[in-house]
């Protein structure tokens, strides 16, 4: 089969195929199951609609790339929100201990940063993914995983059919597999392959989906900003500020750090933080907002002493800048959100300095966002991530109903679905010789 790898480009159209073993989508769940499979003696064959391999991870890595992170399990566990139960199971599996120590066996070394994020020592994507294709192509034992590069799955030959369709090259092939793991991203970046074209496939075969959101992702303000405020400040950041919301049912969010004016509204980490909150209660009811500290460090009366301190013939713009350091952006704002009788008010000013109100009305696109939340539900699968109504399909990484922020939860989630979707998927085809059972989320048992 490593011939077909080679001459993949000349096949006949309609193509049939029988594999033992294929995984689709080569992201990091995809290649952590590929890893898991053929370091078990399985041949692997891994199809991906792109013309290379991991094009999102190494996108992950151009800032530095963030494997993890070095926080308590309780905490870590704590990011995945209602999806904690299902992931603190896989973490316990395959956890930032054990990314650092895969990491190491491919000869990356990693460190924690001050933020307590986990990066590999030369922060860079590329050496690592490097040498993780080198062991795949090439593994102490086995014969390795075959790379299909440019094959778009298009789902299953027909409803009652379990062989699987792609379109190569040179057109249509079909592959008919033992067991297939499905590892196809999320909705966001379409151009780097993550589109969600496998929504209305796994749908139509019965399997149910969460329909994917944003997460991670900026947001639209209310009427937009003014042309002034939008031309000028777009790009620049909000640094040393707070945000603050509580929304209708009660969840609440506040926290320090930074993020960034748009030409349309907000985004950048701080925002994205709060991004699911924003985002549910906008769909909820039709806007949300966060309340805007521009000097969390600096208690309210203090502020409002320094708004009342006699200013003389200086303008209030000097004022601020001179008692508050109040000035480009944070002064802007100001001005933008603010009717102008507050500016006379310094009760009403000094308050809004500590908790300027930022109404948002919409979401950016899904296909801007970092990440997506949404996808496979977990209840529509076995604790080994195999599809219940589909045996010998397993799913793994974005594309299952999860979401966390930024900070390694993202990757770290990836890794470790992808490592129990390739255990699931042994046991698999070790249950087809000695008969043995596996057991739903909910306790049930799948024959």
């Amino acid at each position: 089969m490593n011939n077909y790898q080679e001459t993949a480009g000349r096949m006949n159209p309609e193509e049939f195929l029988s594999l033992p073993v294929v995984v689709i989508g080569g992201g990091p769940a995809g290649l952590m199951a590929a890893q898991i499979l053929s370091d078990e003696g399985q041949t692997v064959h891994l199809f991906d609609a792109m013309p290379s391999i991991g094009r999102k991870f190494l996108l992950a890595g151009k800032g530095g790339l963030n494997l993890t992170h070095s926080e308590s399990a309780d905490i870590f566990a704590g990011r995945y929100g209602a999806r904690r139960v299902v992931l603190e199971k896989l973490l316990n599996d395959f956890g930032p201990g054990a990314v650092r120590e895969w990491a190491r066996s491919l000869g990356v070394e990693t460190f924690v940063g001050s933020s307590g994020r986990v990066f590999p020592e030369d922060m860079k994507a590329a050496p690592l993914l490097r040498a993780w294709l080198q062991r795949l192509r090439h593994p102490a034992c086995g014969p390795g995983v075959v790379f299909h590069m440019r094959h778009r799955w298009t789902g299953w030959l027909d409803h009652a059919s379990n062989r699987l369709t792609f379109e190569g090259p040179q057109g249509a092939v079909q592959v008919e597999a033992r067991v297939a793991v499905l590892a196809l991203g999320g909705g966001s970046w379409a151009r780097l392959g993550s589109n969600g074209a496998w929504v209305p496939l796994l749908v139509e075969r019965g399997v149910a989906v969460a329909p994917l959101l944003p997460a991670n992702c900026g947001f639209d303000v209310k009427d937009g900003w003014s042309e002034y405020f939008g031309s000028r400040f777009a790009g620049q950041a909000f640094k040393s500020v707070a945000i603050s919301l509580t929304t209708g049912p009660g969840a609440q969010f506040s926290r320090k750090g930074e993020f960034v004016a748009t030409a349309t509204g907000v985004e950048g980490s701080l925002v994205y933080a709060a991004s699911n909150l924003l985002r549910d209660e906008i769909i909820r009811t039709g806007s949300a907002t966060f309340y805007l500290d521009l000097l969390p460090d600096v208690p309210l009366d203090r502020v409002l002493e320094e708004v009342r301190h006699p200013r003389g013939s200086r303008s209030l713009s000097s004022h601020l800048k001179s008692r508050l350091k109040i000035d480009g952006i944070k002064s802007a704002v100001l001005h933008e959100l603010l009717p102008k009788d507050v500016f006379g008010d310094p009760l009403r000013l000094a308050t809004a300095i500590k908790a300027l109100a930022v109404t948002l009305t919409a979401a950016r696109p899904i296909d801007e966002a970092i990440s997506t939340a949404g996808g496979v539900l977990f209840e529509a699968l076995t604790t080994e991530l195999m599809v219940e109504s589909l045996p010998g399909v397993f799913c793994a990484g974005e594309m299952l109903d999860w979401e966390a922020p930024t900070g390694g939860y993202l990757l770290q989630a990836c890794f470790a679905s992808g490592w129990r979707a390739g255990r699931g998927a042994l046991a698999y085809l070790q249950e087809k010789t000695d008969g043995a059972i596996a057991c739903g989320f909910d306790g049930s048992v799948v024959e």
